[in-house]
């Protein structure tokens, strides 16, 4: 019989582990940077001529490469919406978290659409992204989605600041889509007609929502 192999020490088997987490990283740097590109690619130039071969080239890397980070366009489209949707949903969970009581709620909800209304305005590449969301079967599931969770996130804040009203689960699944067509809509008019749209809005999902039972 042979010897018994020797004991593995604590470095050898960590040594696998941590040569894993450096390739791990190098791939999520990767993976950000071809989004970066591919964000650049929007903006000058909408999502209609965002190509796959153009994001490789300026990347600097090969299609097929890309290929294994984003199989198609609609990937690449689908993790830049998820990016903005995860960090628009960080705001929101934290604008309700703060607001203690009905007004203090509604003045979060108010104060978040005219965010949204001017960070769309500024950065072409939100805009261009839910325009690629308008046009895709697949991904406008992926907004309607999204849409309920931000509406499931405003009924649990009512329901917290309001809890002997009703059940507006619905109702704020409603407001909340709406609140997104309504930004799109004054982003295609005069500034000054969007923000008299954006005020209707208010006002309306006030009346249902934010007044007192």
């Amino acid at each position: 019989m042979g010897k018994n192999p020797p004991a593995k020490t604590a470095t050898a088997e960590a040594a696998p582990a941590t040569g894993r987490q450096p390739v791990q990283d190098r791939s999520r740097a990767r993976q950000e940077h071809i989004l970066g590109i591919a964000a650049e690619l929007l903006t000058s130039g909408g999502s209609e001529h965002l190509r796959m071969s153009e994001v490789a080239k300026q990347a600097g890397i090969s299609i097929g490469s890309l290929y294994q980070y984003f199989p198609d366009k609609a990937a690449l489209m689908h993790s830049l919406a998820q990016k903005h949707f995860d960090a628009s949903r960080a705001c929101i969970e934290a604008a309700f978290a703060e607001a203690q009581d009905l007004p203090a709620l509604r003045r979060a909800f108010e104060q978040l659409v005219d965010e949204c209304f001017e960070i769309c305005a500024a950065e072409p590449v939100v805009r261009e992204v839910w325009a690629g969301l308008q046009a895709d079967p697949a991904l406008r599931e992926i907004e309607l989605k999204e849409s309920a969770a931000c509406g499931a996130l405003l009924a649990q804040a009512l329901a917290r600041v309001r809890p002997a009203g009703k059940d507006l689960s619905s109702a704020s699944f409603l407001a909340w889509h709406l609140g997104e067509a309504t930004v799109r809509l004054a982003l295609g008019v005069p500034k000054a007609e969007g923000r008299r749209l954006l005020t209707a809005y208010k006002q309306m999902v006030t009346a249902s929502l934010f007044e007192a039972a």
